[in-house]
């Protein structure tokens, strides 16, 4: 067999898998966007959806690993093709982490929903809508930036991160304002400081992801570097 078409073999196990990845990313960015509305409206249904669909994203990230695995073994890539292939490998566990973010929206409604506390106290809703808005354009992007492999585009990801970390020290803030104006709000406002925080998770695993499409564009690991670095890397 050709070098030639062992080459061409190779091409085309590296995009299967990469659409693969972005099929995962898709899921994973449906599951945060269910999981908010669950959340808005006090859909328990929605809510269960949210919960089943874990185990798919488990098994995509094993599933995905697995073929990983078996392409180092038999192509043996180096340069770019071994850094795009140790990107995957970290790229999925990121977003099997935001599916189980998303998971814990999902079991935090039915706790609010089983506790009677949700149809009466006042609790800011429209600001945890707007963080996950935030966390769901991030990961959007992020993934537009690993298919098209585009390291300014990434770099514009990290920058973002910021917002969201901002928005959700404004809802800390803001719970801890209602926990002391109204006790009722205690067991509630506990629950959604634990849900802003899977939020801004899910924006902080945007970020990794945009580092490793920088990895795997520049051959450079951003992890723990300022913004003010990056941009020094990408340009």
């Amino acid at each position: 067999m050709s070098d030639k078409h062992l080459s061409s073999q190779f091409d085309s196990e590296l995009s299967a898998i990469s659409t693969r990845v972005l099929e995962m990313g898709g899921l994973v960015e449906a599951q945060v966007a269910q999981a908010v509305y669950a959340l808005i409206h006090f859909s328990a249904e929605t809510a269960g959806q949210v919960i089943t669909q874990e185990n798919r994203v488990n098994q995509m990230e094993m599933e995905i690993d697995r073929d990983l695995s078996n392409i180092i073994a038999r192509r043996q890539p180096t340069a770019r093709d071994l850094r795009l292939l140790i990107a995957i490998s970290k790229t999925i566990g990121n977003l099997e982490r935001v599916g189980d973010e998303a998971a814990r929206i999902a079991r935090t409604v039915e706790r609010l929903m089983n506790s009677g506390l949700s149809n009466h106290l006042r609790l800011p809703m429209s600001d945890l809508q707007f963080e996950a808005g935030l966390a769901t354009n991030l990961l959007r992007q992020a993934l537009d930036a690993f298919a098209r492999l585009d390291a300014v585009q990434a770099l514009e990801v990290i920058k973002g991160d910021n917002q969201i970390d901002a928005e959700f020290d404004g809802l800390m803030r803001k719970l801890v304002t209602y926990m002391m104006e109204d006790p009722r709000t205690i067991s509630a406002s506990i629950d959604l400081v634990f849900v802003a925080k899977a939020i801004e998770r899910v924006g902080d695993h945007a970020k990794n992801l945009a580092e490793q499409v920088i990895y795997i564009v520049k051959g450079a690991d951003v992890r723990h570097t300022s913004v003010e670095g990056v941009q020094s890397v990408v340009s």
